[in-house]
């Protein structure tokens, strides 16, 4: 660890306002992986989750001073990334392709059915959860791949528990459709 890295991230913050702009480094180290996994997730493509976490740190950096609680930093850095990743959707829905990178299951000696098969099945789910509205598969991501309970994906996103109780809700019935058709 360098120096900072165990300062709180409001200590971070205003010390890159200070001046010390390489400082912002040991944000981007404490929370690019954790980012970037929500990202992969709400976009399909590791490729572009990277692109997108890379957009929202370089816009984070140059709106730090709009960031009026240093403190919750990596609050208001996912609002900028989930905002971020709702704009690629719809970029790439517009251009008319689909940012899901497609895996093929492929046997190899070495691998058992068993494998083979739970792996088809993750791969169904995967491409079952791509179905899902942002909305939908953004509160399915924080709350089954993040482990968020709903009142702190409540805070991070703005809506309501009810709300996302009810996406989710929806969520899990479109999933079940296309599972159904699927496996």
């Amino acid at each position: 660890m360098g120096p900072g890295e165990t300062a709180s991230d409001g200590d971070v913050v205003r010390a890159v306002l200070a001046g010390d702009a390489e400082r912002y480094a040991v944000l981007v180290r404490r929370y690019r992986d954790r980012y970037a996994r929500y990202a992969a997730r709400m976009l399909g493509s590791p490729d572009a989750a990277e692109d997108t976490v890379q957009d929202a740190f370089v816009r984070a950096f140059s709106q730090l001073g709009q960031c009026r609680e240093p403190d919750n930093f990596a609050g208001w850095f996912f609002l900028i990334l989930r905002n971020r990743c709702f704009a690629e959707r719809r970029r790439s829905a517009r251009a008319g392709r689909r940012l899901e990178e497609t895996h093929e299951a492929i046997a190899a000696p070495d691998r058992t059915d068993r494998a083979v098969e739970r792996r088809e099945t993750e791969r169904a789910l995967e491409r079952a959860v791509a179905t899902l509205t942002p909305e939908q598969r953004e509160v399915f991501v924080l709350k089954h791949v993040e482990g968020l309970p709903y009142e702190e994906i409540a805070q991070r996103t703005g809506a309501t528990v009810a709300s996302l109780k009810m996406r989710m809700h929806r969520a899990y019935d479109r999933l079940r459709e296309q599972l159904k058709e699927r496996l």
